[in-house]
């Protein structure tokens, strides 16, 4: 279908709030600039924006040629926020939601045509008296948001300093009227069988059938169509960790000609929150979820084009992370990046975009919210990545943490609306009213109780045994640090470290709860205090790209200690999603990767221990090790090899072991040597016996799976600890790097600017090499070093000549 707005020039002007109502008052004097559409007003003025967007008017302007048709159909996918839609200077629609397509059928069409959409000041609106909620939100200054159907982001400042997007952020499209009108495509599992249900309105009867991959359904002649066809034996959708993601491709062809309906999948879901829990479960199977909050790639224009979303979305496939969380208080996402989750097995949380605010009751702001479900509804229901629906973030933690008594909080809204909604329109999706809210009456905030937002360790400064004492059943959102960008990267956005730490931009973009006194660099320091008992302001004043590593290597050590114990089966936790997946600004932000989408350091702790087939190795004090093999796919058999490296070698011992599909198999080191060794100096008879400890699961095959390194007890920094590093090119643009050291090496950090790295900041036992490959993203031949927290010196990478 020919879209007539491709390639048209959008132009934008400013205006004084409320003194141009009508496109044909617009002054000749105006200043226009072009405009990007999709994109904000941010999008066109770049850094020339001097203004809050919120405070004035504007005004996006294009002329049409309808290319001879006389029967078009305009669709705004989004505007943001308070809108005036006028066409030939004919006002035709007004807009109170950035959530709510609008859709408008034009008839007697001249040679062109003439759009204006007045975007009205939302600082203007928010001046007027309105009803107060029964609580305020710590989120935002201008309570009289909790009114608008608008997005927190730029108004909220824990996302960083971004600007408050008003424009046209979704595409806007000029078309022929379409034969087939309101389409609604749902899928359902019975037994071993798919069922497909599809409605639509033709213009005209015509001879209709369903076409569901190389399948024909023959509906004969019709004009409303209202169908549910059933595909024997269908193949169920997965999760990738777990599974196949498989897809199937609808579309309905009438009189010849064939309509795309998207792609959609069977899948199964359930939530448990029996006895507090929270577990997730896809085609009757428990799984592990695994990932973190979603941000839009583009904060400011809010819209990205399809190769940056899947690239993304591949770089956490590739981590085994399998579920993102798209949060309440941003925006519901673009249609590709719905297709993209569902083609590659990711599972989304969709939360309905609430956030700390108590929702009005009002009969005109429920009917915003129901059409603004049903637009998502048209988007989502078919696709099988959707899991989990929640009403909102922290909507119910708010008032619970201001003391407000559970019956005085309750929100029809959450209780009533949502969920009847999605039982109607997108059922087979699990439903919690908000994030975090409990499973068994207990408080909001009460992190042991179904959905938490686990910030013990992080911002309330517990330390990490905290992880295991605390129960979290499911952490929706977690582990949120100012994490420091890469070397290369801080160099690239700052200059250099010792710029980045005092540049007015790098402490913009620290996070930062509204009102504190405190924020997550703060949080970052403590740790590296607690954990690695160095003083970091001393060390920044001397060294600050050290001060930097220390940093990453704290949260790096709070990742590994979190997941590994989370995803233990005994530890009674479901998930965890990390605060969050990518920064939004270049900075330390929560992101575990930065804004040009290079993996910050925690990256790689995810994704080791988030790995389909994962050896988690734990400190159990006067236990000793444990070794957990925990496996998502089908059943497998092998042999745990341990090594013991002492100062006089190593000792070597193995274990077959049979790890059941989806499930785990957990044995102590002890079990394993057979004798009690005390590997990890606990019980403190003499000197440490030994110094670092490795598991590697072998196949059947006695091929390497996977493998874990701890390091054992306190590690000083010293002068070297014998790091060597040796590249070496397999295939174009693809390198080995081999690291290896003569002692202990602590965080190995493998720097070599412009290719990927398959893992970093990993511990490294003596004499044992780690092969890892580099992927070219533009360089002709790695170039760089290979560094450790506890060795001044570093081993340079470079190819031999």
């Amino acid at each position: 279908m020919i879209d007539l707005l491709d390639g048209a020039r959008w132009r934008l002007a400013r205006t004084d709030a409320g003194s141009v109502l009508a496109p044909g008052d617009l002054p000749d004097e105006l200043d226009w600039i072009d405009a990007v559409v999709p994109g904000t007003v941010a999008t066109a003025l770049g850094h020339a924006l001097a203004v809050n967007p919120d405070d004035h008017d504007w005004w996006f302007v294009a002329d049409v040629s309808t290319g001879g048709h006389r029967r078009v159909r305009a669709r705004f996918g989004g505007i943001a926020t308070r809108a005036q839609i006028w066409i030939d200077g004919i006002h035709r629609r007004t807009v109170t939601s950035m959530f709510v397509p609008e859709t408008l059928d034009l008839s007697d069409c001249g040679d062109t045509v003439t759009i204006a959409v007045h975007i009205e000041s939302l600082a203007a609106h928010l001046k007027s008296r309105r009803p107060r909620g029964r609580w305020r939100s710590s989120l935002i200054a201008a309570q009289g948001l909790r009114h608008e159907r608008t997005t927190m982001l730029g108004r909220a400042p824990v996302y960083g300093p971004l600007p408050v997007p008003v424009g046209l952020w979704r595409p806007v499209s000029m078309t022929v009227i379409p034969e087939v009108r309101r389409v609604a495509l749902s899928t359902t599992v019975s037994g071993t069988d798919g069922i497909v249900a599809l409605r639509a309105d033709l213009d005209a009867p015509g001879v209709a059938r369903i076409m569901i991959d190389d399948r024909a359904f023959e509906l004969g002649t019709v004009e409303r169509i209202d169908s549910a066809v059933t595909l024997p034996d269908v193949e169920l959708w997965w999760p990738h960790t777990h599974g196949r993601p498989r897809t199937y491709r609808v579309a309905l062809e009438v009189d010849g000609t064939l309509h795309s309906m998207g792609v959609v999948g069977f899948r199964t879901v359930d939530l448990d929150r029996t006895a507090g829990g929270a577990v997730l479960t896809v085609n009757g199977e428990s799984v592990f979820c695994r990932g973190g909050t979603w941000t839009p790639l583009d904060p400011v224009r809010l819209w990205s084009p399809e190769p940056d979303l899947r690239a993304a979305l591949e770089q956490f496939r590739s981590a085994g992370l399998n579920m993102v969380r798209v949060v309440g208080t941003l925006v519901y996402e673009q249609p590709e990046f719905w297709s993209l989750c569902a083609e590659l097995g990711i599972m989304v949380w969709q939360d309905v975009m609430f956030g700390t605010i108590d929702p009005p009751t009002d009969d005109t702001y429920t009917a915003a919210v129901t059409r603004e479900l049903g637009a998502f509804a048209d988007a989502v229901s078919a696709n099988p990545a959707l899991v989990v629906v929640s009403g909102g973030s922290e909507t119910q933690q708010q008032p619970t943490m201001l003391g407000i008594a559970a019956d005085d909080q309750r929100m029809v809204m959450l209780d009533s609306i949502i969920p009847e909604f999605l039982a109607d329109r997108v059922p087979g999706v699990a439903y919690v009213t908000s994030s975090p809210s409990s499973a068994q009456g207990e408080l909001h905030t009460h992190v042991g109780d179904g959905i938490a937002h686990y910030f013990g360790v992080g911002g309330y400064l517990r330390p990490l045994s905290d992880i295991r004492t605390a129960g979290v059943r499911f952490a929706a959102e977690c582990l949120a640090f100012a994490v420091p960008p890469e070397r290369a990267q801080v160099e690239k956005f700052f200059g250099s470290a010792a710029v980045a730490g005092h540049h007015p931009d790098w402490k913009a973009a620290i996070p930062r709860d509204r009102g504190s006194s405190w924020d997550f660099e703060d949080v970052r320091d403590h740790y590296v205090r607690t954990i690695f008992g160095v003083d970091p302001h001393l060390i920044r004043r001397d060294d600050a790209e050290l001060y930097l590593d220390y940093g990453r290597a704290a949260i790096v050590e709070a990742f590994t200690e979190a997941f590994g114990h989370w995803r233990r089966a005994s530890s009674g936790c479901a998930g965890a999603l990390v605060l969050t997946l990518r920064d939004t600004v270049p900075g330390a932000g929560w992101g575990i990767v930065d804004t040009a989408g290079v993996p910050k350091a925690p990256f790689y702790a995810l994704a080791r221990a988030s790995a389909p087939v994962a050896l988690l190795l734990s400190d159990n004090g006067l236990d000793g090790y444990s070794v957990e093999l925990v496996n998502d796919g089908p059943a497998l058999s092998g042999t745990i090899r341990l090594v013991l490296h002492a100062s006089r070698g190593s000792h070597e011992f193995e274990r077959t072991v049979n790890a059941p599909a989806n499930g785990s198999i957990a044995v102590t080191v002890d079990s394993i040597v057979g004798t009690f060794t005390d590997v990890n100096h606990a019980y403190r008879f003499g000197s440490r016996t030994y110094s670092a400890v490795t598991a590697a699961l072998l196949d059947d095959s006695g091929v390497e799976v996977t493998r874990t390194t701890a390091l054992v007890g306190a590690q000083s920094r010293q002068n070297t600890v014998g790091l060597t590093a040796e590249v070496t090119e397999r295939d174009s643009g693809t390198w080995e790097l081999t690291v290896r050291s003569d002692w202990p090496a602590q965080y190995v950090c493998v720097d070599i600017d412009g290719f990927e790295v398959s893992d970093s900041w990993f511990h490294l036992a003596p004499n044992e090499p780690r092969t890892l490959t580099l992927v070219g993203r533009g360089a002709s031949a790695p170039r760089g070093h290979v560094r450790a927290l506890n060795s001044i010196e570093r081993a340079s990478v470079a190819p031999r000549p």
